[in-house]
């Protein structure tokens, strides 16, 4: 018998909530454009990390 295989994890909706979070966040401080390269950049990381952790099992 074959083992079934899950559906993958998707990450388009964590990335889309760092951005938005990011942009946020920074235009608060003053600087939408560094919040928005850093939600961006905590989007993308999040998204590699469940990517190797969906790709584990």
């Amino acid at each position: 018998m074959t083992k079934a295989r899950k559906e993958p994890i998707g990450a388009g909706a964590i990335l889309a909530f760092t951005i938005l979070g990011g942009t946020i966040a920074g235009g608060l401080m003053g600087q939408p454009s560094a919040g928005l390269l850093g939600g961006t950049a905590l989007g993308i990381v999040i998204a590699i990390l469940l990517w190797l952790y969906d790709r584990r099992k």
